[in-house]
């Protein structure tokens, strides 16, 4: 199970193991609902407050992991608290790391397919509320992306686990000179960060 060429390299030049002691802590807790699974069907529903932006990147960049450690029973999705657009400027950093993203449909909330292997069904991406019938209803880790999300919604319905792993929103170097590097940035954090999680997954001594 390979990735493109271009994103297989991508994911080489990633430095997990600069992530923080701390950092990696707070990530535990999604490590270890996706090892209690085990053989089961491991539903993620990334919620940011209007997936638009880091949702849908950790949303990507988590079942693209999942497929690059041969992890088969991952199946990720995202909404939001309010349904706005998937931001173009996500698609455009993403297909610059490797993905290929076609727009499938125009109008104020289009549809992208957002692949990353040439036998792996895409990504499909567009803006949508938590709990739109796109989304699972049951038997699913809510994974608050965002601090606003992750206040607004104290419950989550039909989440079996609520999990915060929150980032720091690239919309606010929009519309300056730093736009293009910050949303670069924020999507090498989350790929890091994803990479990190579903490769401590399979390792032994984490099932406890």
């Amino acid at each position: 199970m390979t990735v493109f060429e271009t994103l297989g390299h991508f994911i080489s030049t990633l430095e997990p193991e600069n992530i923080s002691v701390e950092r990696k802590k707070s990530l535990e807790p999604l490590i270890k609902y996706i090892q209690a699974k085990d053989q089961k069907t491991i539903r993620l529903n990334l919620i940011c407050t209007h997936n638009s932006r880091r949702s849908h990147l950790s949303q990507v960049w988590a079942q693209t992991m999942a497929y690059h450690f041969n992890i088969s029973n991952v199946y990720c999705y995202s909404g939001g608290t309010a349904a706005t657009a998937l931001f173009p400027k996500v698609a455009e950093t993403l297909e610059k790391q490797g993905f290929q993203v076609n727009k499938l449909s125009q109008g104020d909330n289009p549809v992208y397919s957002i692949k990353f292997a040439s036998d792996a069904h895409p990504v499909i991406g567009f803006s949508k509320t938590m709990d739109d019938d796109f989304n699972p209803k049951s038997s699913f880790a809510a994974v608050m992306t965002c601090s606003q999300a992750d206040e607004d919604c104290p419950f989550v319905p039909g989440a079996e686990a609520r999990i915060p792993v929150t980032y720091e929103d690239p919309k606010a170097f929009d519309n300056t000179p730093q736009q293009s590097e910050k949303y670069e940035e924020r999507s090498v954090q989350i790929a890091t960060e994803m990479f990190y999680i579903f490769s401590q997954v399979g390792k032994e001594e984490n099932w406890k």
